[in-house]
């Protein structure tokens, strides 16, 4: 009878939901998409929570509960907490769950995961960690280094697990270079020039960005760029919003560049198909995703120590790991890559067969089994 009355009350939501879904088509209502988040939550065994916007945590969230259904797991939605009950509740990141106001309220029927994918510099969120420790049941992050800091903080070791971002490897493929010319005349790239790639958010803000996220190192790869072009000819190819900083350091320094900002983010699958290299200067990360999302469409990488570079990258094999702030190694490795043919071949091919283990479907998977599963079988 329970059986009946849950599909019952699951087909009703559907309805309800295609209906919000048709409305939403012709008008962008606020209050529907929440409504819909809402009902949603009723569904699902899993509620994933993602910050506003068409970002990176969206998509995080995006892969890996349609995986999840796909692969038959556990019913997983993106949706509000506001009503939910009796219900495992993951956390995007924890800034879903830390705001400006403090620590947003705990339902006590709740099984809550939070996802903490690095620690920035002084981070106030820190004083939350004795807390955490007594309402989160597991603490996900994406690296080790974030793992190590927050052990040091006193987030309790037992509940932390790591398992790395994905990339969506049935997208993020490598052209040919026939395509490859074709796109730099897309994007109105040299022909001739060797175009170095970087495709963040490395501004405060969501404005111009002239004041630099010092955190992203964009100080770094403009000093890093300016040694490199004394040697080579180079073109910068920038992705993302508030790039004023980086833009204005490049024009005192005269190096040439093209800046746009894709409105899809999976346009970015032809932007590294455009470029000889890509570049990683970040002090701290929880991916980046440009690690995962270079190696899959056969881009060279350097990046410097930080997030999951240690555990998808080892050196000299599928890329290269600069010690943070070593300007002097990213430029060197920079150098060994441009000059070296065979070298880049190397790395390319090494890069292609490694990042198959990162394929969401395989990330989803982790999930399931070393987090969801056991708050499930709880």
């Amino acid at each position: 009878m329970n059986f009946l009355r849950n599909r019952f009350f699951n087909g009703f939501l559907e309805v309800i939901i295609r209906f919000i879904d048709f409305i939403l088509l012709k008008y962008d209502l606020q209050i529907l998409n929440i409504l819909k988040k809402v009902l949603l939550s009723f569904k699902a065994k899993v509620v994933f929570i993602v910050e506003g916007g068409n970002w990176s945590i969206f998509w995080d969230g995006k892969y890996i509960t349609e995986n999840l259904k796909k692969l038959g797991l556990v019913n997983t939605e993106i949706a509000s907490p506001l009503l939910a009950k009796n219900k495992i509740i993951h956390w995007g990141s924890i800034s879903c769950l830390i705001g400006d106001k403090g620590l947003i309220y705990l339902d006590k029927s709740n099984k809550n995961i939070v996802t903490w994918f690095h620690v920035v510099p002084s981070d106030k969120r820190l004083k939350f960690v004795p807390y955490l420790n007594k309402k989160i049941d597991i603490l996900h992050t994406s690296n080790i280094i974030t793992k190590k800091k927050l052990v040091e903080s006193g987030f309790n070791e037992d509940k932390i697990v790591v398992i790395s971002l994905g990339v969506d490897l049935s997208i993020f493929k490598k052209y040919s270079n026939r395509n490859k010319i074709q796109l730099r005349k897309k994007f109105k790239l040299p022909k001739e020039k060797i175009i170095i790639g970087s495709f963040q958010k490395d501004g405060v803000g969501w404005g111009e960005g002239l004041e630099p996220k010092l955190v992203k190192g964009p100080d770094i790869f403009c000093e890093v760029v300016k040694k490199i072009r004394d040697n080579f000819d180079i073109h910068i190819f920038l992705t993302g919003p508030a790039r004023g900083y980086i833009k204005k350091r490049l024009e005192e320094y005269q190096i040439p560049y093209t800046h746009i900002f894709l409105e899809n983010y999976l346009d970015i699958v032809e932007c590294y198909n455009a470029l000889d290299l890509y570049i990683v200067t970040s002090r701290s990360e929880g991916g980046p995703k440009a690690l995962l999302e270079a190696m899959a469409t056969g881009v060279p990488i350097i990046t410097t120590k930080v997030g999951m570079a240690s555990n998808l990258i080892k050196h000299e094999v599928n890329g290269f790991i600069a010690d943070v702030d070593d300007i002097d190694q990213l430029y060197q490795y920079s150098v060994k890559i441009l000059k070296n043919r065979k070298l880049r071949e190397k790395i390319v091919t090494n890069g292609l067969k490694i990042i198959q283990r990162y394929s969401w479907e395989n990330i989803a998977t982790q999930y399931y089994n070393k987090i969801y599963k056991k708050l499930i079988n709880n």
